[in-house]
């Protein structure tokens, strides 16, 4: 049995799971409603504030799917009863974001500014928290894989350089530095 696989996703007040045509999987919480097309061959059981993921066989692709579906529901209940959050900031001498709705304006060292649209599900909001401090964009969302795409994709816009450590990073993470060129060098 898959270790992942064979764990019941508890689910927490105000949660409920429904399974509709086709295997389709809706889980709908205080924060939304999330909805997630399972194979055929997964059997999925919600019964007693539980949901539990059973597979026919012991072949590869069952084993690989009966975790995988299981860990899908299990952020997708999270994220309906907590919500996801990312935060991430913006190392660099004039490196700014303004939130503007679904709309992040970025100054980022190019020549001109980027404007990146946010998807509806996403929300994000940009910080400076005290003066000289680097500002910290923080995005929240219900959908752990639509959020964290975001996130990479702002990241994209000018990842962290090893030399000087400049760029877009998510707060907490360690940038590995290199030594640039020695001046005496013989």
């Amino acid at each position: 049995m898959s270790r992942i696989g064979k764990l019941p996703v508890n689910l927490p007040q105000g949660v409920s799971v429904t399974l509709g045509a086709d295997n389709v999987v809706a889980v709908k919480g205080p924060l939304g409603e999330l909805k997630q097309k399972v194979d055929i061959d997964i059997q999925v059981l919600v019964e007693d504030g539980t949901v539990k993921f059973t597979r026919p066989t012991d072949q590869p692709r069952h084993r690989s799917m009966h975790g995988l579906y299981r860990a899908l529901i299990a952020n997708m209940v999270h994220g309906v009863s907590v919500g996801y959050t990312i935060k991430q900031e913006l190392v660099g001498v004039g490196y700014k974001v303004e939130a503007k709705g679904q709309v992040l304006e970025f100054s980022l060292g190019y020549s001109h500014d980027i404007h990146f649209e946010l998807p509806k599900e996403v929300k994000a909001t940009a910080v400076v928290e005290k003066k000289g401090a680097n500002p910290v964009i923080t995005l929240t969302s219900i959908d752990k894989q639509l959020i964290g795409q975001v996130a990479a994709k702002i990241r994209s816009l000018r990842k962290p350089e090893p030399y000087k450590g400049k760029g877009i990073r998510f707060v907490g993470e360690v940038v590995r530095r290199k030594a640039g060129k020695s001046a005496n060098a013989k």
